[in-house]
């Protein structure tokens, strides 16, 4: 473990959000690269739990808890100093490190809107009630986000898309793990 890094549990709704890419300037400050084109979850919350890259160089094992001081986005770009890390040294160190949050910790959405995480594993059916798949990824086209389902015919897995907006998606049930779409199977 890194000096003044605390061993940490990760907490079991952890979501990774982002990882460590370099150091940023002399005092202790580090870039991060967010895994979100809004990364609000790495500004909210002041907790951030750190993994080692899955490969190249390790300079620390386990779980490593980062109490974040301040993260702001620069010129595009998040840059963060934490409590742990007092110069460019420490901050070298981090390099690479994975960021989670719990995902308690992330800003409450709006109504209407969707982390998509949340959305990740939803089963898919149509006013009908035909099963059309389970959302195994999500696509951001520019204008609109699109539904990657994953389904089974023929007994060979295929993907099917849907346009995640108003005009196809009727309901978003996150507790029922469900979303009801107006869309046909041969679409």
């Amino acid at each position: 473990m890194l000096p003044g890094l605390e061993p940490a549990e990760l907490p079991a709704d952890a979501i990774e959000v982002g990882r460590i890419t370099d150091a940023w300037g002399i005092k202790g400050w580090f870039k991060v690269l967010p895994h979100s084109a809004s990364p609000e979850a790495l500004f909210s919350s002041k907790r951030w739990y750190l993994l080692p890259t899955e490969r190249g160089l390790k300079t620390f094992d386990g779980v490593a808890l980062l109490r974040v001081r301040e993260a702001k986005d620069h010129s595009g770009t998040v840059v963060a100093h934490a409590q742990e890390v007092d110069d460019r040294t420490a901050a070298e160190a981090l390099r690479g490190a994975r960021i989670f949050v719990p995902r308690t910790s992330f800003p409450t959405a709006a109504t209407d809107e969707y982390y998509w995480v949340d959305l990740l594993g939803l089963q898919v059916v149509n006013r009908e009630g035909l099963a059309l798949g389970q959302v195994a990824d999500l696509l951001s086209t520019g204008p609109q986000t699109v539904l990657v389902l994953s389904y089974e015919a023929d007994g060979k897995p295929q993907e099917r898309m849907i346009p995640f907006v108003s005009a196809f998606v009727d309901t978003v049930d996150l507790p029922g793990k469900r979303i009801t779409v107006d869309w046909q199977p041969d679409y």
